[in-house]
């Protein structure tokens, strides 16, 4: 066993310029949260692999959370991971923020309400970016102090199908969303029935819908977040463009962050 180590720290030592140089860009590349939908009945927690492509394809390094029940676990992703992606599911429950469940409202399983409160409270505290999807923004909104509307179509009406669909949001032009997109109009896809209400503490809304539902939050906190109730992962093949500047903007503040948090880093590539 001896041998063994001993020949392996020598690999290392005399790892060539260009060997070395591999494994300081492989280091570089930001290490990303990805959230899960869980299942109670199959007991198994899952993710869409269009969260994981696009966090790929931005340069990132992508990390599938289950939802544990560990707050030690908890403070240790948010210590270690350079960026998080909070992803879509069902509905949060309305007693969260002060409300009766309506009759179409489906509530998330009890483990993932439990573990994204938990995370998304201490990631918001810690200061490094985030990327919330479809319920990742809604969540974020609630544990931020805002509300929701429980279903689009019986409150709001149906001029606007939010279902599976692509429709056209407008972009707040002094926001970072439309500097990333350079647009003030886009065409998203979205696929969920609630929205949010009252905004939370530390967010603004920065696009909507013909309906008046809100699309987009940014933090304002001073903290880099960007939320969108649209699932810019799904629309790679139709507007790729779309998909990388969002993804690209959370991964380019994960690799600053992290290359500020590890000064000296990377070793010299000569």
């Amino acid at each position: 066993m001896k041998k063994v180590v001993v020949i392996l720290l020598l690999a290392l030592w005399v790892c060539t310029p260009g060997c070395r140089n591999r494994l300081a860009y492989v280091s570089e590349k930001p290490l990303i949260g990805i959230t899960t939908v869980f299942d109670e009945n199959r007991q198994v927690s899952e993710v869409h692999i269009s969260y994981v492509e696009a966090v790929l394809r931005s340069g990132g390094v992508p990390l599938v959370l289950p939802p544990i029940d560990s707050t030690e676990a908890v403070d240790r992703y948010v210590e270690e991971l350079d960026g998080l992606v909070l992803v879509g599911g069902r509905d949060i429950p309305p007693s969260m923020y002060g409300q009766e469940p309506h009759e179409t409202t489906e509530v998330l399983p009890e483990r993932r309400t439990q573990f994204d409160s938990m995370l998304i409270a201490r990631w918001l505290a810690g200061g490094k970016p985030v990327l919330g999807v479809c319920l990742g923004m809604q969540f974020t909104n609630v544990v931020m102090g805002g509300s929701m509307i429980q279903d689009i179509p019986s409150l709001v009406g149906a001029d606007v199908n939010h279902k599976k669909v692509y429709h056209r949001v407008t972009i707040a032009p002094d926001s970072t969303l439309a500097n990333l997109l350079g647009a003030e109009t886009a065409m998203v896809y979205s696929s969920h029935h609630q929205a949010v209400d009252r905004i939370g503490k530390g967010l603004r809304a920065v696009a909507y819908a013909a309906d008046g539902v809100v699309e987009a939050l940014e933090r304002t906190d001073g903290g880099p977040g960007l939320f969108v109730q649209w699932h810019p992962e799904a629309m790679t093949d139709k507007d790729p463009g779309h998909t990388n500047a969002i993804y690209g903007y959370l991964i380019h503040l994960a690799r600053a962050g992290r290359q500020a948090s590890r000064p000296g880093f990377p070793p010299s590539r000569r």
